[in-house]
């Protein structure tokens, strides 16, 4: 009887990856259409450009979760426990499109564009304020959350000197050298050696988290099936990416916009979504789950994701958007993180109330960004 039910759902998780995958193909197929199209006409506005932002970051999504169960099926044929494949892969998966859009930004702004490497950095800043007060406080308005001490003085505490350390990189040298890209690489893989070095220390919940997502994905293909669903997911991954970063650049020189705000903004939301998703359904089933889900992309993102970025060229802020940057966006980056610290401290739990401050907090953090842009706030 078991077994029938193990089958059954290996057959409905297969059905699920092979539609991720014609969802995928068939984004895919759609945004080279319309961007071939909007490439040979110049009457491209401001409209069909939010449209092919959408898509791209729709097909940046599937395509990020399609490579992650891929990279996940390879790791189980080479008989890697289930804990390291969630605490490394599936970690890492949550936060590809902000390590690709960075990673491409930086690569496009080496050769063309250095404005480019202000939206490298905004979306780092803009990816762990969103997650740590937007999509942390709509997962808390939806189930408040209670919090584990001895978890909070690991990873919460790590992620705010994860952040600090970027920032004073980042002011020291206003900007990243490739040996600054590397020490930053390389924090994040003593911290996942740190955390695998004796699995019976590592928290109940992570193991959770694994189980969660084995059990709704668990089933069994050969390893060509998986290498191919690495091929393909990452291949369409790289091409949301830089087409989602195209088309941001589009708008922001059509509105005037610093490059810096729609990191922050528009691609830090976009790029966040993968995290909001596996929040709500961990919500559901784990206190927290949900918030670990976010704390462990809040750390992958101002070490690694940063970090390969500035491997793939040096980052520099450019002098339009360095006080924007420095004075405004990390600050309040920082401030949100330390807001989101003081509330776990308190009774080690998530009220509703708290849910709905972390919200009015990046609404806040939204106009103060569009009063800056008018003229109303000097930096």
């Amino acid at each position: 009887m078991v077994m029938g039910g193990e089958v059954k759902q290996q057959g409905i998780g297969a059905l699920l990856q092979w539609n991720a995958l014609l969802i995928s193909f068939a984004l895919f197929v759609t945004l080279a259409i319309l961007g071939g199209i909007t490439e040979k006409n110049d009457w491209t506005n401001i409209g069909i450009l939010i449209v092919l932002i959408i898509i791209a970051l729709a097909l940046l999504i599937t395509s990020a979760d399609f490579f992650v169960e891929g990279a996940k099926g390879l790791a189980r044929r080479a008989g890697m426990a289930e804990v390291v494949i969630g605490l490394t892969i599936v970690s890492i998966g949550t936060s590809l499109p902000e390590i690709l859009v960075t990673a491409t930004a930086s690569a496009t702004a080496a050769g063309n564009d250095p404005a480019l490497m202000d939206l490298a950095v905004g979306n780092i800043y803009g990816s762990i304020l969103v997650q740590i007060t937007l999509v942390l406080g709509i997962v808390v308005a939806f189930k408040p959350l209670e919090i584990r001490p001895a978890w909070l003085r690991r990873d919460g505490l790590l992620m705010l000197l994860s952040v600090l350390v970027l920032t004073a990189l980042l002011w020291e040298g206003d900007g990243l050298t490739r040996i600054e890209g590397a020490i930053l690489c390389l924090i994040y893989m003593l911290y996942i050696f740190w955390l695998l070095s004796d699995t019976n220390k590592i928290r109940e919940d992570e193991l959770e988290i694994v189980n969660e997502i084995k059990s709704s994905t668990e089933f069994s293909w050969s390893g060509t099936a998986y290498m191919i669903m690495v091929i393909i997911g990452l291949s369409m991954a790289v091409y949301s990416a830089t087409q989602l970063v195209d088309y941001a650049c589009e708008i922001a020189y059509k509105l005037n916009v610093p490059h810096a705000i729609v990191g922050s903004t528009m691609s830090g939301l976009g790029t966040s979504l993968p995290e909001l998703t596996v929040a709500m359904v961990a919500v559901r089933k784990s206190q927290g789950v949900a918030i670990g889900t976010l704390i462990g992309s809040n750390i992958t993102d101002p070490l690694l994701s940063i970090g390969i970025a500035a491997l793939v060229a040096p980052i520099t802020l450019t002098e339009a958007s360095y006080d924007l940057t420095m004075y405004l966006i990390i600050p309040a980056t920082i401030a949100g993180v330390a807001l989101c610290l003081v509330m776990m401290w308190t009774g080690f739990k998530f009220s509703r109330l708290e849910g709905g401050i972390l919200i009015s907090f990046y609404l806040l953090f939204l106009v103060l960004i569009e009063l800056q842009r008018q003229g109303y706030l000097s930096i």
